[in-house]
């Protein structure tokens, strides 16, 4: 079988795993849509979702972790965005395949 040379070692198989538990709450999937158009504080995010900041803080830390979001400081604020390209191509992707 010729597919069986491509499949990844198990250690990335549960790298891969992990990364769509991830996507896999919707909090976090709001989060990040709402950082679709750039970067945002906790404040601003928490606002514009309607949900407590502690509960936001706690979703992008996760999202941090799994180099999902990325921060940037400006002084004593702190701004996340997407860490790059390819998780808003996830999500489209995934929103395509449930949208077929």
């Amino acid at each position: 079988m010729e597919n069986k040379e491509m499949i990844p070692d198990i250690e990335m198989l549960f790298e891969l795993a992990d990364l769509f538990k991830v996507f896999g709450d919707s909090t976090r999937l709001r989060i990040m849509y709402t950082l679709f158009d750039g970067e945002m504080s906790v404040g601003d995010i928490a606002e514009s979702l309607n949900l407590e900041q502690s509960t936001i803080s706690h979703q992008l830390r996760v999202l941090r972790t799994n180099k999902l979001v990325k921060i940037r400081r400006d002084g004593r604020q702190i701004y996340y965005g997407l860490d790059d390209d390819h998780v808003k191509k996830i999500i489209e992707m995934g929103l395509d395949h449930v949208l077929e």
